[in-house]
This record gives C-alpha cells, structure tokens and sequence, in this order.
C-alpha cells in the first residue's frame, strides 16, 4: 500500500533527492506530511515503539520471569556483575586451602624435576676412566668402605698461561701430590694421609693397557713412584699389598680441577699459623686469618720445600685445607644458591677421575663423610712412621697392622699416626 499522500509519486517528484539533480544548490530538508490514522486500523494514529525506536524483542522465558537469552543483561549483570538482589558487589572468598594446596604440588614438582634433571646432569659429567677389576691378588674386604682419594699433578686441560701462573711446570705424565685412604663405616670415618715419599714395595700386576703381567723383584720404591709407573690400578695394587687393606673406590682430581673448586665457591678462609715462602710451589703467606683463591690455594697444598717435616708436615696443612674447603662448599650460601652450586659442582665433576663403579650416592658419602673428619666429627691422622731409608718414609709395621684390623672391622681407630 502506498503511504505517499495522494497525489504523490516517485513519478511527480521531479528532479529532486534520491534521482539526481541539476542544480548546483543542494537541496532543502522535505517535511514529509503528517498521516492520520484510525486507531487499531490502517489509517489510525500509531504509538512510537519503546526502546528508542527499536521494537523490543522477546525471548523464551527461562521460568524465573526473565528472558533465557537476555537474562541478567537489563537488570544490570554485565560483566561479572553482581545478580540481582546480590550484595552490591562483594566478591567470593578465596579459597585458601586450594592456593595452598596447588602451590606446594608445583613447588614439590619443581623441585623433583630439578633434582632428576641435576642427577643426570652430574652423573653424565663423571670419568668413570679406572677399571679396578684389572687389579690382581686382592685382600678379603672388610666391614664399612674404604675410598683411594689422589690429587695428582695432571695437566690436563692447562694452557701455558694456567701452567705458568699455578707453578705447575710442564712435565710429561702424572704423579700424585696427595694420596688419602678414607674408611666410612657405623662407627664414624677415618681419613689417613699416605706420604708420597712412603717406602712401598711394588708387587706383581697386570698392565693397565696391555694386561701383561709383570712379576714382582722386591724392589722398593717412594709410593707416587707406582702411580707414574702405570697409572690408578698399580697405585691401589701397591696400597692394598703394603696394607692388606681392601679398596673399594677410587677418585682422582687433578690441579686444574682442584683450583677451579676453591674459586667457584668464592674462596675458602683458613688461618695460617705461620707465615712461610716456597718457589716451588709459588707459595708466599703470612701468618693470619685470610681467604685463599685458588692459586693460593693449590700453592698451599703442595708445599713441602718450606717445612723441616717436609711432606709429613705438607700432609698436615692438607686436611687443614680439606676441612675449610669442604665446610664452605656446604654452606647454604653455596648448597641453596645455584649460581654457586652449579659452578662448584662442575668444576669439580669436569676434571675428577673415579673408577667404574662410582655412583653418585657413593661420591656424595665420601664428600660428607670428608666434611665430617676434617670437621673433627671423626679421626684425622698419618700412617704411622717409625723412621727412614734413603730419604723414603718408613711405615711403622705393627701400628699399619693394628690401625687396618680395626678397619676392617670398622672399629674405632685406636692407634695415632705422625
């Protein structure tokens, strides 16, 4: 039905808006008349629709008086709003008891993962390099586990500059500056130091490399004289036959390795009785309270030149040392931070040596176990000397023999040691 008035048409509108126009002048606003209508019918008046304008529209009810579709959005709820007849806006308490439980299931998941992952990172890093089965003729074991702990004079790894400023020199092969037998057992530890200048028999073994055996002549020798004869597996054979002591596990770090630990964890404080100087080993202290780097620190070690006692005296300032190295590194300045954890740990793992049997668990009982003699939870001693031959340090035999019984049956150590 046309609603034009009559008369009107899209025809009888002319040339006007919505046809085009040929003025140049836009053209006024048309009013447009107004329609009466009859109410209810066609031609009645029309009431405007409410919402503006817009029809409003309906949804099925929902049961409770309000749309389904709409429901909430008219009355205000938009947007996480509060329901009608809410309480203006008061949010849900949280539950405390689920944060709670969440976080500690991500702080234990956390802490797993980093544990595994710190495992297998640790054990891939050890040189599991020493076959201990190759060693031939050996005693019974006894109660308790008795580890072989050398620091050898390896290069391995060094630059000259390295060698240069840690007075290493630049000899061919290995020798071992430090040899230590430490027994854990129920009844506490015991860590003996075994002078490199001990006089040792060298008995009939089996070549590392080429299985050859070679027969004993009763020749004696200083002790690091069988490890730079063929290496670990002649050096444990020669302990274990000048002992009658079983060796269960072997490790071994070298000087890079060693000064690579002490700077890692920032350092170890010690104090120093007397002061003393040795070209040899570079080293040059005072007497006093002072923290030692790692240069300084394997300089201290290794110095022998400066003491009347010589290498018994270099043993002595050994486990001194040992003991404030291992206190530091289990601290929880370095155990709880892992910028120091990390470092220490690979500085030590990169350059240790320890036989084909070494787990993990079994390095981490030596280390505590060390940490708790040096500490005085335990005994700290020498092999028992009763003299000299040609510059070689004599073991005192009937000491050397009570001191391993009481080993093996992992007693407490009754005797003393120089």
């Amino acid at each position: 039905m046309n609603d034009w008035p009559e008369g009107s048409s899209d025809d009888s509108r002319g040339n006007r808006y919505g046809r085009g126009s040929g003025s140049a002048h836009p053209e006024g606003a048309r009013a447009m008349r107004q329609v009466r209508r009859t109410p209810g019918g066609p031609g009645g008046p029309r009431s405007a629709p409410p919402y503006g304008g817009v029809p409003q529209q309906r949804y099925p009810n929902d049961g409770q008086g309000r749309d389904s579709y709409d429901s909430g959005y008219n009355t205000g709820q938009v947007y996480g709003g509060p329901p009608p007849g809410g309480s203006g806006g008061t949010r849900p308490a949280p539950n405390w008891r689920r944060r709670i439980k969440w976080t500690a299931i991500t702080v234990v998941t956390v802490f797993v993962v980093t544990s595994v992952a710190t495992y297998f990172w640790a054990d891939s890093k050890l040189h599991r390099d020493v076959d201990l089965s190759k060693v031939i003729d050996r005693p019974e074991g006894g109660e308790g586990t008795n580890y072989l702990i050398v620091g050898s004079d390896s290069r391995d790894g060094m630059s000259s500059e390295d060698k240069k400023k840690l007075h290493t020199g630049s000899a061919e092969g290995k020798r071992t500056d430090t040899m230590m037998i430490l027994h854990t057992g129920d009844n506490g530890s015991t860590l003996i130091s075994l002078p490199r200048d001990s006089d040792v028999e060298i008995p009939s073994f089996k070549g590392s490399s080429s299985g050859k055996l070679y027969q004993g002549t009763g020749r004696h020798t200083k002790l690091n004289a069988a490890y730079a004869t063929d290496g670990p597996e002649l050096l444990v054979r020669t302990v274990e036959f000048n002992t009658g002591l079983r060796i269960d596990h072997y490790a071994e770090i070298g000087f890079g390795g060693f000064a690579n630990i002490v700077d890692a964890v920032g350092g170890v404080e010690m104090t120093i009785d007397k002061g003393f100087k040795d070209k040899w080993s570079g080293a040059d202290f005072e007497a006093g309270k002072q923290t030692l780097n790692g240069e300084q620190a394997l300089a201290f070690v290794r110095t022998r030149h400066a003491f009347a006692a010589s290498d018994l005296q270099r043993t002595k300032n050994q486990q001194k040392f040992l003991s404030a190295l291992a206190h530091e590194v289990a601290t929880p300045s370095t155990v709880l931070n892992p910028f120091r954890l990390y470092p220490t740990m690979g500085a030590g793992l990169d350059s240790l040596i320890v036989d084909k049997d070494m787990s993990l668990w079994d390095l981490a009982d030596m280390f505590w176990s060390m940490k708790g003699v040096t500490g005085g939870d335990g005994t700290s001693m020498n092999m028992p000397i009763s003299g000299s031959t040609g510059g070689n340090l004599v073991w005192d035999k009937a000491k050397v023999k009570t001191l391993v019984d009481e080993l093996k049956k992992d007693e407490k150590v009754t005797v003393s040691g120089n």
